[in-house]
């Protein structure tokens, strides 16, 4: 056996340290080999993100970083997923062109005025500024569940990206609506792959995801609309009708296909604010604006939203659409990109599904390594790696996309009210920001109450319409004037912030009043 003394310095909190490590070795084990393993080791130790304090001012970002950021994460994956759903559920030209417009401006207003002002004050994760909020417990519950969730969206993504890659090798992709429950097992042998290129681009960090995401957007962006152009005129092949008549009747013709509901303008309007809503409105995206030199960057989440889920929507949903129109079925996204654009289609749908899952998997890095403290930022994000593979080889997770960000939303979203609250409301008005953390508590029941009674009433307004269980136990038993309430998912996002913001403001000052601390004597407001 031999002993080996290694020596690091390295700052923590804003404090130098000096670690001395001893290690033992097997000396019949190769040097070369060890030394190449502790190297890559610390250079993966090396890759700080800034996970438990404020970035620094010379870390900061500007206008670029956060344009392609935004133009690689919105202009990718899910929009060869969404668009289709659009097309699917029958919405009419009128209700998506203008749903959209609203929506996406709403969208925009909220990273602006909501996320990037709290983000550039406080330069703290979303899961470091929650544990202030609301203490350990409900952000360790937090932290869980919302990377789970990231894992399932980047997932989604993997599997876009796998249904182009599997193409050219003939290996089929899953049909969900013809009963796959599991793709073949060539096919989860190309998710594996794709996964473990996402998960490095993950562990590499911000600056790195920014830099892909600035090298691929200009191109996709490019594709996307040829393609569109491209099929837009396959479909007014033989017809003299304007690009209107064309989009009303061929596209978006108001028709729902198969077994899908119907969408209208509010429909459109709601998915298109809110399907982001847990990283507008319930300010996940403070991890992100925590790089931002001004606040008024938020204004670059322009750039995903009106090239991405504007432009792209509209393009993806013309491609489905003359893909249908040529007698195929089943429009997964690298078949009608590959129909829509050839060769370039396809590739442009890997690297789609490639830039919205590297910030995806980044965020969920961040989030497990709340839950499991002690492990390294690399490490974390390459366990939920290997769980975004296994979401990817799911059929029913893209398949009910829409779904799932409509629920992630609503769970999510509360959390937000609480942050602009703290931050912004609570100085003014003579509450104390921070109680919980100011305090020494680890739960917050005024947190706790604001966030699963609005969510709980919200989900029974729209269970009681499709939850077959709620249906039968309440059938009859409500006010008129609730029983003619039919709200889809996306309606509720909003109102459920509104109410969790006002549960908040009055549990908090009841919190407050009631629980005097020595530590705030003398300084004013309620106490």
């Amino acid at each position: 056996m031999q002993k080996s003394i290694y020596s690091s310095s390295f700052a923590h909190e804003g404090l130098p340290c000096h670690l001395i490590l001893i290690e033992t070795m097997d000396s019949s084990q190769p040097r070369d080999t060890e030394r190449e393993r502790s190297s890559l080791i610390k250079r993966l130790d090396a890759l700080y993100e800034y996970d438990r304090e404020p970035v620094s001012e010379n870390r900061l970002h500007g206008w670029k970083n956060f344009i392609a950021m935004f133009s690689g994460e919105h202009i990718a994956g899910t929009e060869f997923v969404l668009g289709p759903l659009m097309v699917m559920h029958g919405v009419s030209a009128g209700d998506f062109i203008w749903g959209l417009l609203a929506g996406n401006t709403m969208a925009v207003l909220s990273w602006a005025f909501l996320t990037a002002p709290v983000a550039v004050k406080t330069r703290l994760t979303i899961y470091w500024q929650l544990k202030k909020v609301v203490g350990p417990w409900l952000t360790f519950a937090y932290s869980a569940f919302y990377a789970f969730i990231l894992c399932l969206m980047a997932g989604a993504m993997v599997n876009v990206a796998v249904t182009s890659i599997s193409i050219p090798f003939g290996i089929p992709n899953p049909d969900y609506l013809a009963g796959d429950l599991l793709p073949s097992l060539p096919w989860m042998g190309i998710a594996l792959v794709v996964g473990a290129v996402i998960a490095v681009l993950a562990v590499l960090g911000f600056e790195k995801i920014a830099h892909f995401s600035k090298i691929c957007a200009p191109w996709m962006i490019l594709v996307f609309f040829a393609a569109a152009i491209a099929m837009l005129a396959k479909l007014r092949s033989g017809t003299e009708g304007s690009f209107w008549e064309i989009l009303s009747t061929k596209i978006f013709t108001g028709q729902p296909l198969g077994n899908n509901s119907k969408y209208t303008f509010w429909h459109v309007a709601g998915f298109a604010w809110l399907c982001n809503a847990t990283q507008h409105m319930g300010m996940a995206d403070i991890t992100i604006f925590r790089y931002a030199k001004r606040w008024t960057q938020g204004f670059a989440s322009a750039f995903g939203m009106f090239l991405g889920h504007f432009g792209a929507w509209i393009a993806s949903g013309i491609l489905c659409a003359a893909y249908l129109a040529d007698g195929f079925t089943n429009p997964q996204p690298g078949t009608i990109a590959l129909f829509g654009a050839g060769l370039a289609g396809a590739v442009c749908v890997v690297i789609a599904g490639w830039t919205t899952a590297n910030p995806t998997l980044y965020r969920a890095g961040l989030a497990i390594q709340v839950v499991t403290p002690n492990w390294r930022r690399w490490k974390v994000t390459f366990a939920a790696g290997i769980f975004m593979i296994i979401t990817a080889c799911i059929p029913a997770v893209n398949a009910n996309l829409d779904r799932i960000v409509a629920y992630y939303g609503l769970f999510f979203a509360p959390v937000g009210a609480f942050i602009i609250l703290e931050v912004w409301l609570f100085p003014k008005i003579g509450l104390i920001s921070n109680f919980i953390e100011k305090s020494g508590l680890s739960f917050s029941w005024p947190a706790a109450v604001s966030w699963f009674t609005p969510f709980l009433i919200s989900l029974f307004f729209y269970g009681k319409d499709n939850y077959p269980f709620l249906s039968k136990m309440v059938n009859g038993r409500l006010p008129g004037w609730i029983d003619k309430l039919h709200l889809d998912i996306t309606f509720l996002v909003g109102p459920e912030w509104i109410l969790a913001a006002i549960f908040y403001l009055i549990t908090v000052f009841i919190q407050q009043k009631s629980t005097p601390h020595p530590q705030f004597a003398g300084k004013g407001g309620l106490l």
